[in-house]
């Protein structure tokens, strides 16, 4: 099992803004060093809590500060901007990143992102499927390419303008052939979508505020997708993310990791649960469909989607969830605000050098067995 790492950063507003993003900077940086193979960073355009407002230029920043970690747009939001402009630039970071690049797309979901965009009343499902359509068409034809999708309101061509002699009118095709991986982050349980990404060989990765149990039908929808169109689904594409903070006490682990007032970990469901609850998608965190809201409270969420304790407490909750959910190929570690940075950076360490392979061990022992 892969460790990857996964933040939609979120800071409390009182911090600076040059800080706070030198601060998930050096997040990745840790990451790469200690071995993960990825991270997947978020994006909004009106939110003061969530400070990266455009996923594909941040990363651009550790393309060189890093060796070996992948570098993912976690997600694009394709509802935002022109499919031509994700599809170039894009292409231009896979050559950069000479292959360290996965596309992570999503409709994106925060409504205020909407109506700065004018595009409130719109279907952004609708819009991201339309977009993603097109980027795979401008990387797979050539020049004038010529797009003109059914019910697809997005029409590409260079032909009246090309002279492709000296290179005008063409669109660069990505470092990776035929393209990069592209991962969707999956939130509802059951969810439709899934089985789309599974016909056109998309990866999943179950986000970490939806209860656990609920992964397992992200799985069910993608194999169903996967067998549909005659391909068996590897459970190696399939990756889930959790919230986990390792420390080297039990007290301080619970401490920083649920109960006290300045927690990361409470500030971030604390105001993760008051936007999905506020956007009518506080079905997330309900362990069924009638779970009366007034019972989602913060220490309701804390209580059921964040993992904390020391390393065996971590190992057995990671391989009891494995247990319930299924086979999976990366865990996907959430990234925080550092109200404590030795905490968070030794969180990090532990995750990587005692949790994981511990986890594995126990995986290769069971399979062997």
């Amino acid at each position: 099992m892969r460790l990857g790492y996964f933040t939609m950063p979120m800071h409390p507003t009182h911090r600076n803004w040059t800080d706070t993003l030198e601060e998930d900077r050096q997040a990745i940086i840790l990451a790469d060093k200690l071995g993960f193979h990825d991270a997947f960073v978020g994006e909004h355009l009106t939110d003061s809590v969530e400070n990266v407002t455009n996923s594909m230029m941040f990363l651009a920043t550790l393309i060189h500060a890093t060796k070996n970690i992948k570098l993912a747009t976690g997600t694009t939001n394709l509802s935002q901007t022109h499919p031509v402009l994700v599809a170039s630039h894009a292409a231009m970071f896979d050559h950069m990143a000479k292959g360290r690049f996965i596309l992570g797309i999503s409709p994106g979901g925060i409504r205020s992102d909407s109506e700065a965009l004018l595009t409130l009343d719109r279907d952004r499902n609708k819009m991201f499927e339309d977009s993603i359509n097109v980027i795979l068409e401008i990387w797979a034809r050539e020049a004038p390419y010529d797009i003109d999708l059914p019910d697809n309101p997005w029409k590409v061509t260079t032909r009246t303008s090309m002279y492709l002699e000296k290179g005008l009118g063409i669109m660069g095709k990505p470092y990776q052939s035929p393209r990069p991986e592209i991962v969707g982050t999956v939130v509802a349980p059951f969810s439709k979508g899934v089985i789309a990404m599974g016909k056109r060989d998309f990866h999943p990765l179950s986000a970490n505020f939806l209860l656990k149990k609920w992964c397992k039908t992200h799985w069910a929808n993608y194999s169903e997708g996967k067998r549909s169109v005659g391909v068996e689904p590897d459970v190696g594409d399939w990756r889930v993310a959790r919230t986990i903070f390792v420390a080297d006490d039990d007290k301080v682990a619970r401490a920083y990791g649920r109960d006290d007032a300045n927690s990361p970990y409470r500030f971030y469901y604390d105001q993760l649960g008051f936007k999905l609850k506020r956007g009518g998608r506080g079905g997330v965190f309900k362990q069924h469909r009638d779970q009366p809201d007034e019972e989602i409270t913060t220490e309701y969420i804390l209580d059921n989607c964040v993992m904390y304790g020391t390393v065996n407490k971590i190992v057995d909750e990671i391989l009891a969830m494995r247990e319930e959910i299924g086979d999976f190929g990366e865990l996907v570690y959430a990234g925080m605000d550092w109200v404590d940075e030795k905490l968070t950076r030794r969180s990090m360490e532990l995750m990587a050098t005692e949790v994981m392979p511990r986890v594995n061990a126990a995986i290769a022992k069971s399979k062997a067995a």
